[in-house]
C-alpha cells in the first residue's frame, strides 16, 4: 500500500517526464482558424466540452481581457490549457494511444481512491461502475483534456462519499516527514558547513559576502526541493551528515540555472545591479513545500516579495489552500504568512497588498486543476499580472507552461527533478511584444496630468475632467473616442480659459481598463478638479451634428450612466466632493447611476453586455 500511494502521489516517471514539445511553428500550424469549417466546428465544439468557453460558461471560463493579463496570444488565436501534442491528438480526431494513455492514468488514479477508502463492497462496486461509466462517455470522442476528465472523475468521488480531502492524512504525514529532516541536527550541521570550494574566490565586500551565503544557501535548498524521498520515504529523519552533503552536490541540468540566479538578484557584482522582485511562486506536492518555505525565507531576506499560490481545493497529494489553514505542520510553517481568501481582488487592493509590510502572502489559483489558466480566479491573474517572474514547480506545472507554443506575459521558471537525479531548472522567456505598466509606471502618468493641472489652475483655468463613454459599446472604442474628442473641441471653443482632460487622449498600447481606471483615479482624487463633467446624450448627440452625421442607432438615448468605468467614477466624484465642496459635477443625475456595477475584469464595458454583445463560438 505505501508504494502504491508514492505512487500516485510522486512526480510522474519514466517517458512521462519527457518534453511533450512540438516544434512552435508546427504547433501552431495544428490549427487555424476559416480553413476548414469541420475543423471550426471540432475546436469549438473543443472548447466547449472542456468549459472553456467564457461566453458559454462565464462563471467558470475566464474572459479574453484576464486570459491575456497571462497569456500573450496572436490575432484570432485561442489559449488552450494543454500540451500542444495533447491539442495535436485531439484535432487530429485519431485514436491517439498518447491520449488513450493518458486517460487510462486519470482512470487509475480514481480508481486506486475507490479501493483504498471505500470498504463496503456495494458501494466500492456502484462507485467503481459509476466512475467507469462516466469515464467512457467523456472519453468516446476524444475531445476531452486529460485533466479536465480528471477533475470530473475525482468529482464525482468526492460528491459521492463526501470524504473533504481523500489524502488529508498523507499530505499532513509528507509535511511531517520533511519537517522532521528540515530540523534535524544532521541538515542543520550540513546545510551550515562552509565548504572550502564556496570560498575558492573570497568576496572582496561584505555585500558580496552576503551574496554569497544567499547563494550557497539556495543551491542546497534547491537541490533538497527534488529529493523526492525526503517526504515519500517512510523514515526520512535517517539521513545522515553524509547524505546531506551528498545531496547538496546533485548536479544540474536546464537552460534557466543561470537565469534563474541572475533573476533572483544572487549573481550581481554589487547592491546597485540587485533590485527587489515581486515573485508568484507556485507550489505543487505536499511535502516538498516545506523546503519551498524554507527557499522563500531567504528570497525575503534578501528583499524579495513572494506571493504563494496554493490549489483552491483538493486534488491528490497537491498542497491546497485549505491545508495552508488546517493542516498543523503547515500551518506553523506558514505563521505570520497573510492567506489572502479574496478571489477577486481588484487591481488597487493587490497593489496596497504588494506594498504593504508583509513581505510574503498566499492566495489560491482558484482551481483544482494542476494549471488551467482558463479557470484561474481574478486574484490570481492579476498576480500574475503584476509581478516580475513565475516560480513554478514540478512537473505537472512544467508541462502546461514549457510543452507548449504558447509565451505569457512574465518570465516563467521550472524546478522540477531531473530523470539523472539532478536539479532541472528550465526558463521561458515573456513574449517580446508584452508591453506592462507597473504601478509606478501608471503612478508617474497620473503625475504628470496632475502637475499639468496644477500649472492649469495656477495660470487662471477652470480644471475639468470629462467622464464618458469609451469602451462601454464592445467594438466601438475609435467612435467612443473620436464622439469625446469632438465634444471637448466643442467645449473648448464655447469656454475661455477652460483646461479639460479628455481620457481618450491618454490611452496607450498595452493598457487595459485596469491600468486606466487605476491611472485616472489617482488623478480624480487630486483635489484639482473645478468641475466633473458625465456625458449626457445631449453630449453625444452635439458631437454626432459636429461631425455631420446621424446618430447611429446603438448611440441613440446613451450617456454615462450606460458606462461601468463612469458608474464607479460617479462613486469616486461623490466622495471627493465630500472632501472639496467646491467643485461641481454635472451630468445625468446622480441616482441614475446604478445599473453597471458589474465590471468585467479587464474589460471597458460591463460584463452583462458581454452576450448581448458577442455571438458564442
Amino acid at each position: 500500500m505505501k508504494h502504491h500511494e508514492n505512487k500516485i502521489g510522486g512526480s510522474m516517471t519514466g517517458d512521462a517526464n519527457k518534453s511533450e514539445r512540438l516544434d512552435s511553428n508546427k504547433a501552431k500550424a495544428i490549427y487555424q482558424p476559416g480553413q476548414s469549417p469541420e475543423r471550426d466546428a471540432w475546436f469549438s465544439a473543443f472548447i466547449i466540452e472542456n468549459h472553456l468557453d467564457y461566453l458559454s460558461y462565464p462563471e467558470v471560463a475566464a474572459s479574453p481581457e484576464q486570459v491575456r493579463f497571462m497569456v500573450y496570444t496572436e490575432e484570432n488565436e485561442r489559449y488552450y490549457p494543454c500540451s500542444d501534442r495533447m491539442f495535436e491528438a485531439i484535432m487530429n480526431r485519431s485514436q491517439s494511444a498518447f491520449l488513450q494513455k493518458r486517460y487510462q492514468q486519470a482512470l487509475t488514479k480514481v480508481l486506486a481512491l475507490v479501493d483504498q477508502q471505500i470498504e463496503d463492497p456495494w458501494e466500492k462496486a456502484y462507485l467503481e461502475s459509476l466512475i467507469i461509466t462516466k469515464y467512457q462517455h467523456e472519453t468516446r470522442d476524444e475531445i476531452m483534456i486529460p485533466s479536465r476528465l480528471e477533475k470530473r472523475l475525482l468529482g464525482i468521488y468526492l460528491k459521492r462519499t463526501q470524504i473533504e480531502d481523500p489524502y488529508g492524512d498523507e499530505k499532513s504525514r509528507r509535511n511531517q516527514r520533511a519537517g522532521l529532516v528540515l530540523n534535524a541536527p544532521a541538515f542543520v550541521k550540513a546545510f551550515n558547513q562552509a565548504a572550502r570550494q564556496d570560498f575558492a574566490k573570497p568576496p572582496a565586500t561584505l555585500h558580496q559576502v552576503q551574496n554569497l551565503i544567499h547563494h550557497i544557501g539556495l543551491k542546497r535548498l534547491f537541490a533538497l526541493c527534488v529529493e523526492e524521498p525526503l517526504w515519500l520515504a517512510d523514515k526520512p529523519v535517517g539521513y545522515t551528515h553524509a547524505e546531506m552533503t551528498a545531496i547538496f552536490s546533485r548536479p544540474w541540468t536546464g537552460n534557466g540555472i543561470d537565469k534563474l540566479f541572475s533573476f533572483l538578484g544572487v549573481t550581481a557584482k554589487d547592491e546597485a545591479e540587485r533590485r527587489s522582485r515581486k515573485i508568484l511562486w507556485m507550489v505543487d506536492e505536499s511535502g516538498e513545500i516545506m523546503v519551498d518555505l524554507r527557499i522563500i525565507r531567504i528570497l525575503v531576506k534578501m528583499g524579495h516579495k513572494v506571493i504563494i499560490v496554493f490549489k483552491e481545493g483538493p486534488l491528490f497529494t497537491k498542497t491546497d489552500f485549505y491545508d495552508a489553514q488546517d493542516d498543523a505542520v503547515l500551518k506553523a510553517e506558514l505563521e505570520g504568512i497573510e492567506l489572502i481568501k479574496n478571489h477577486h481582488l481588484s487591481k488597487n487592493e493587490l497593489v496596497k497588498l504588494l506594498r504593504s509590510d508583509a513581505s510574503v502572502l498566499a492566495i489560491s489559483d482558484g482551481t483544482k486543476e494542476n494549471i488551467n489558466l482558463l479557470h484561474a480566479s481574478t486574484t490570481f491573474a492579476r498576480a500574475f499580472k503584476e509581478v516580475d517572474g513565475v516560480i513554478s514547480r514540478g512537473h505537472d506545472q512544467r508541462r502546461r507552461f514549457f510543452d507548449t507554443h504558447f509565451q505569457f506575459t512574465q518570465d516563467i521558471f521550472n524546478i522540477a527533478p531531473g530523470e539523472d537525479g539532478s536539479v532541472s531548472i528550465w526558463h521561458k522567456a515573456r513574449h517580446p511584444k508584452v508591453i506592462k505598466f507597473s504601478h509606478k509606471d501608471l503612478e508617474q502618468k497620473a503625475k504628470t496630468i496632475i502637475d499639468n493641472m496644477a500649472e492649469a489652475r495656477q495660470n487662471g483655468h477652470t480644471v475639468i475632467f470629462y467622464s464618458g463613454i469609451i469602451g462601454s459599446l464592445p467594438g466601438k472604442i475609435d467612435v467612443a473616442k473620436q464622439v469625446m474628442s469632438v465634444f471637448i473641441d466643442y467645449l473648448h471653443a464655447q469656454m475661455d480659459k477652460a483646461f479639460i482632460i479628455n481620457p481618450s487622449k491618454y490611452y496607450e498600447q498595452g493598457m487595459d481598463a485596469d491600468d486606466l481606471m487605476y491611472m485616472w483615479e489617482i488623478v480624480q482624487r487630486s483635489g484639482y478638479i473645478d468641475i466633473w463633467r458625465f456625458q449626457t446624450y445631449g453630449d453625444i448627440s452635439q458631437a454626432f451634428q459636429v461631425l455631420g452625421r446621424k446618430i447611429p442607432p446603438e448611440w441613440v438615448g446613451k450617456d454615462a450612466t450606460y458606462s461601468t468605468g463612469c458608474t464607479k467614477e460617479m462613486k469616486i466624484a461623490q466622495e471627493v466632493q465630500a472632501q472639496h465642496p467646491e467643485m461641481q459635477i454635472i451630468g445625468p443625475a446622480k441616482e441614475r447611476f446604478m445599473r453597471r456595477g458589474e465590471y468585467a475584469v479587464g474589460k471597458m464595458y460591463d460584463r452583462r453586455l458581454t452576450e448581448a454583445c458577442n455571438p458564442r463560438v
